[in-house]
Protein backbone atom coordinates (compact mmCIF):
# COMPACT_ATOMS: atom_id res chain seq x y z
CA UNK A 1 0.00 0.00 0.00
CA UNK A 2 2.75 2.18 1.02
CA UNK A 3 3.32 2.65 -3.35
CA UNK A 4 -0.45 3.65 -3.85
CA UNK A 5 0.06 6.21 -1.65
CA UNK A 6 3.00 7.57 -2.85
CA UNK A 7 1.30 7.52 -6.10
CA UNK A 8 -1.19 9.67 -4.62
CA UNK A 9 0.89 12.79 -4.60
CA UNK A 10 1.23 12.90 -8.56
CA UNK A 11 -0.44 16.20 -9.53
CA UNK A 12 0.42 16.21 -13.18
CA UNK A 13 -3.01 16.94 -15.17
CA UNK A 14 -4.22 15.03 -18.69
CA UNK A 15 -5.14 17.00 -21.70
CA UNK A 16 -8.65 16.94 -23.49
CA UNK A 17 -8.86 15.96 -26.89
CA UNK A 18 -9.76 18.30 -29.31
CA UNK A 19 -13.25 17.48 -30.91
CA UNK A 20 -13.09 16.81 -35.04
CA UNK A 21 -14.19 20.23 -36.92
CA UNK A 22 -17.14 19.44 -38.83
CA UNK A 23 -17.38 19.86 -42.51
CA UNK A 24 -20.35 21.87 -43.89
CA UNK A 25 -23.20 19.93 -46.00
CA UNK A 26 -23.09 20.52 -49.24
CA UNK A 27 -26.35 21.21 -51.19
CA UNK A 28 -28.13 19.33 -53.81
CA UNK A 29 -29.40 20.66 -56.90
CA UNK A 30 -32.95 20.79 -57.09
CA UNK A 31 -34.87 18.79 -59.26
CA UNK A 32 -31.36 15.89 -59.61
CA UNK A 33 -32.25 12.52 -59.74
CA UNK A 34 -30.28 10.08 -57.12
CA UNK A 35 -27.48 8.38 -58.46
CA UNK A 36 -27.01 6.00 -55.26
CA UNK A 37 -24.18 8.25 -54.13
CA UNK A 38 -24.28 9.52 -50.29
CA UNK A 39 -23.49 13.27 -49.84
CA UNK A 40 -21.76 14.76 -46.24
CA UNK A 41 -25.08 14.72 -44.88
CA UNK A 42 -26.06 11.07 -45.56
CA UNK A 43 -22.65 9.23 -43.99
CA UNK A 44 -22.69 7.70 -41.29
CA UNK A 45 -19.96 9.55 -38.79
CA UNK A 46 -17.03 7.48 -38.36
CA UNK A 47 -16.98 6.44 -34.30
CA UNK A 48 -14.68 7.05 -32.07
CA UNK A 49 -11.37 5.53 -32.16
CA UNK A 50 -11.65 2.31 -29.78
CA UNK A 51 -9.36 2.36 -26.60
CA UNK A 52 -7.01 -0.20 -26.85
CA UNK A 53 -5.73 -2.68 -24.41
CA UNK A 54 -2.29 -1.13 -22.94
CA UNK A 55 0.43 -3.45 -23.90
CA UNK A 56 2.49 -1.82 -20.78
CA UNK A 57 4.04 -2.18 -17.90
CA UNK A 58 3.60 -1.08 -14.49
CA UNK A 59 7.57 -0.03 -13.67
CA UNK A 60 8.28 -1.42 -17.11
CA UNK A 61 8.27 -4.87 -15.81
CA UNK A 62 4.57 -5.87 -14.05
CA UNK A 63 2.18 -6.72 -16.56
CA UNK A 64 -0.81 -3.98 -17.33
CA UNK A 65 -2.54 -5.42 -20.02
CA UNK A 66 -6.15 -4.89 -18.57
CA UNK A 67 -6.17 -1.09 -18.64
CA UNK A 68 -7.53 1.80 -20.54
CA UNK A 69 -5.95 4.99 -20.47
CA UNK A 70 -7.42 8.03 -21.58
CA UNK A 71 -10.52 6.99 -22.90
CA UNK A 72 -14.32 6.79 -21.38
CA UNK A 73 -15.26 3.68 -23.42
CA UNK A 74 -13.74 0.70 -24.94
CA UNK A 75 -15.85 -2.44 -27.63
CA UNK A 76 -16.87 -5.23 -25.24
CA UNK A 77 -14.25 -7.98 -24.86
CA UNK A 78 -15.62 -11.29 -25.56
CA UNK A 79 -15.03 -14.47 -23.24
CA UNK A 80 -11.91 -15.96 -24.91
CA UNK A 81 -10.48 -12.15 -24.80
CA UNK A 82 -10.86 -12.25 -20.99
CA UNK A 83 -9.10 -15.61 -20.45
CA UNK A 84 -6.60 -14.52 -22.59
CA UNK A 85 -5.53 -11.74 -21.46
CA UNK A 86 -5.71 -12.88 -17.94
CA UNK A 87 -3.61 -16.02 -18.52
CA UNK A 88 -1.04 -13.63 -20.32
CA UNK A 89 -0.57 -11.72 -17.14
CA UNK A 90 -0.85 -14.54 -14.65
CA UNK A 91 2.27 -16.64 -16.79
CA UNK A 92 4.08 -13.59 -17.55
CA UNK A 93 7.88 -14.20 -17.41
CA UNK A 94 7.97 -11.29 -14.86
CA UNK A 95 4.81 -12.90 -12.44
CA UNK A 96 7.48 -16.15 -11.55
CA UNK A 97 10.21 -13.59 -9.35
CA UNK A 98 7.44 -11.46 -8.11
CA UNK A 99 5.73 -14.41 -6.56
CA UNK A 100 9.69 -15.30 -5.66
CA UNK A 101 10.02 -12.02 -3.75
CA UNK A 102 6.39 -11.96 -2.07
CA UNK A 103 7.37 -15.87 -0.76
CA UNK A 104 10.84 -14.76 0.83
CA UNK A 105 8.78 -12.12 2.66
CA UNK A 106 5.97 -14.60 3.88
CA UNK A 107 9.90 -16.74 4.52
CA UNK A 108 11.13 -13.82 6.76
CA UNK A 109 8.29 -13.08 8.64
CA UNK A 110 7.20 -17.04 9.20
CA UNK A 111 3.99 -17.07 7.70
CA UNK A 112 2.11 -19.86 7.76
CA UNK A 113 4.19 -21.29 10.57
CA UNK A 114 3.16 -24.92 10.04
CA UNK A 115 5.55 -24.57 6.92
CA UNK A 116 8.38 -23.89 8.76
CA UNK A 117 11.75 -22.47 7.51
CA UNK A 118 14.17 -24.03 4.89
CA UNK A 119 14.00 -24.58 1.36
CA UNK A 120 11.34 -27.34 1.23
CA UNK A 121 9.35 -24.51 3.34
CA UNK A 122 10.13 -21.68 0.75
CA UNK A 123 8.73 -23.89 -1.55
CA UNK A 124 5.60 -24.70 -0.44
CA UNK A 125 5.11 -20.79 0.53
CA UNK A 126 5.99 -20.45 -3.39
CA UNK A 127 3.36 -22.65 -4.42
CA UNK A 128 0.84 -21.60 -2.24
CA UNK A 129 1.39 -17.96 -3.23
CA UNK A 130 1.66 -18.41 -6.92
CA UNK A 131 -1.55 -20.64 -6.61
CA UNK A 132 -3.47 -17.80 -4.55
CA UNK A 133 -2.55 -14.97 -7.66
CA UNK A 134 -3.35 -17.31 -10.19
CA UNK A 135 -7.18 -18.20 -8.91
CA UNK A 136 -7.56 -14.39 -7.84
CA UNK A 137 -6.61 -13.13 -11.28
CA UNK A 138 -8.85 -15.99 -12.57
CA UNK A 139 -11.81 -15.21 -10.62
CA UNK A 140 -12.40 -11.68 -10.60
CA UNK A 141 -10.85 -11.27 -14.50
CA UNK A 142 -12.01 -14.00 -16.41
CA UNK A 143 -14.46 -16.58 -14.61
CA UNK A 144 -17.15 -14.25 -13.02
CA UNK A 145 -16.83 -11.11 -15.45
CA UNK A 146 -17.96 -13.91 -18.30
CA UNK A 147 -20.52 -15.52 -16.07
CA UNK A 148 -21.36 -12.13 -14.82
CA UNK A 149 -20.97 -9.84 -18.30
CA UNK A 150 -19.09 -7.65 -16.36
CA UNK A 151 -16.17 -5.63 -17.84
CA UNK A 152 -12.67 -6.31 -16.07
CA UNK A 153 -10.54 -3.79 -17.24
CA UNK A 154 -9.49 -0.94 -14.96
CA UNK A 155 -10.18 2.83 -16.86
CA UNK A 156 -8.07 5.20 -15.64
CA UNK A 157 -10.00 8.50 -14.73
CA UNK A 158 -6.83 10.45 -15.86
CA UNK A 159 -7.99 14.01 -14.86
CA UNK A 160 -8.62 15.91 -11.58
CA UNK A 161 -7.11 16.05 -7.86
CA UNK A 162 -4.84 13.76 -6.87
CA UNK A 163 -6.95 12.72 -3.72
CA UNK A 164 -10.26 12.68 -6.22
CA UNK A 165 -8.29 9.86 -8.27
CA UNK A 166 -7.10 8.30 -5.45
CA UNK A 167 -10.77 7.74 -4.15
CA UNK A 168 -12.09 6.54 -7.58
CA UNK A 169 -9.07 4.14 -7.86
CA UNK A 170 -9.94 2.77 -4.58
CA UNK A 171 -13.79 2.65 -5.66
CA UNK A 172 -13.40 0.28 -8.42
CA UNK A 173 -12.79 -2.79 -5.83
CA UNK A 174 -16.56 -2.07 -5.58
CA UNK A 175 -17.87 -0.46 -8.74
CA UNK A 176 -17.13 -1.63 -12.60
CA UNK A 177 -18.91 -2.10 -15.79
CA UNK A 178 -21.27 -4.30 -17.30
CA UNK A 179 -20.05 -5.72 -20.99
CA UNK A 180 -22.45 -2.84 -22.43
CA UNK A 181 -20.84 0.19 -20.04
CA UNK A 182 -23.40 0.30 -17.58
CA UNK A 183 -22.11 1.34 -14.25
CA UNK A 184 -22.77 -1.95 -11.66
CA UNK A 185 -21.50 -3.37 -8.22
CA UNK A 186 -18.38 -5.01 -8.89
CA UNK A 187 -19.78 -8.68 -7.90
CA UNK A 188 -16.75 -9.66 -9.78
CA UNK A 189 -14.07 -8.43 -7.82
CA UNK A 190 -15.46 -9.92 -4.39
CA UNK A 191 -17.10 -13.17 -5.56
CA UNK A 192 -13.67 -13.82 -7.43
CA UNK A 193 -11.29 -13.89 -4.83
CA UNK A 194 -13.84 -15.13 -2.70
CA UNK A 195 -12.99 -18.49 -4.74
CA UNK A 196 -9.67 -17.86 -4.04
CA UNK A 197 -10.18 -17.97 -0.40
CA UNK A 198 -12.54 -20.85 -0.53
CA UNK A 199 -10.45 -22.92 -2.63
CA UNK A 200 -7.18 -22.26 -0.73
CA UNK A 201 -8.53 -24.54 2.09
CA UNK A 202 -7.41 -27.49 0.11
CA UNK A 203 -4.22 -26.41 0.01
CA UNK A 204 -3.22 -23.86 2.95
CA UNK A 205 -1.91 -26.03 6.04
CA UNK A 206 -4.30 -25.67 8.84
CA UNK A 207 -6.47 -24.33 10.45
CA UNK A 208 -8.56 -24.02 7.80
CA UNK A 209 -11.15 -22.19 9.63
CA UNK A 210 -13.90 -19.24 7.97
CA UNK A 211 -11.62 -16.64 10.17
CA UNK A 212 -8.63 -18.01 7.80
CA UNK A 213 -10.51 -17.97 4.85
CA UNK A 214 -11.48 -14.31 5.78
CA UNK A 215 -8.52 -13.18 5.65
CA UNK A 216 -7.00 -15.00 2.74
CA UNK A 217 -9.94 -13.01 0.82
CA UNK A 218 -9.25 -9.85 2.51
CA UNK A 219 -5.27 -9.82 1.42
CA UNK A 220 -6.37 -10.46 -2.19
CA UNK A 221 -9.18 -7.46 -2.22
CA UNK A 222 -6.09 -5.31 -0.61
CA UNK A 223 -4.13 -6.26 -3.56
CA UNK A 224 -6.24 -5.49 -5.94
CA UNK A 225 -6.80 -2.22 -4.42
CA UNK A 226 -2.91 -1.29 -4.50
CA UNK A 227 -2.79 -2.42 -8.13
CA UNK A 228 -5.75 0.10 -9.34
CA UNK A 229 -3.73 2.88 -7.21
CA UNK A 230 -0.64 2.12 -9.41
CA UNK A 231 -2.80 1.61 -12.52
CA UNK A 232 -4.54 5.23 -12.28
CA UNK A 233 -0.92 6.79 -11.96
CA UNK A 234 1.53 4.89 -13.39
CA UNK A 235 0.98 6.67 -16.45
CA UNK A 236 1.63 10.05 -14.55
CA UNK A 237 4.57 8.57 -13.01
CA UNK A 238 5.96 7.03 -16.33
CA UNK A 239 5.29 10.50 -18.24
CA UNK A 240 7.54 12.21 -15.91
CA UNK A 241 10.41 9.56 -15.40
CA UNK A 242 10.62 9.20 -18.99
CA UNK A 243 8.53 12.00 -20.93
CA UNK A 244 9.27 10.27 -24.85
CA UNK A 245 8.32 6.43 -23.34
CA UNK A 246 4.97 8.07 -22.17
CA UNK A 247 4.13 9.49 -25.43
CA UNK A 248 4.37 5.96 -27.27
Amino acid sequence: MGAALLCSFVLLGESWAQQPAQTPTPATAPGAAQTGQKTESDKTPEPDKPAKLQNDRIFWTLPNFLTVENASSAPPMTVGQKFELVARGSFDPVEYPYIGFVSAIGQAEDSEPAYRQGWGAYAKRYGVAFADNTIGNFGTGAIFPSLLHQDPRYYQLGTGGAFHRFLYAGSRIFVTRSDSGNKQFNFSELLGNGLAAAVANAYHPAPRTLPNSISIWWTQIGSDAAAYELKEFWPDMKHKLHPQSARM
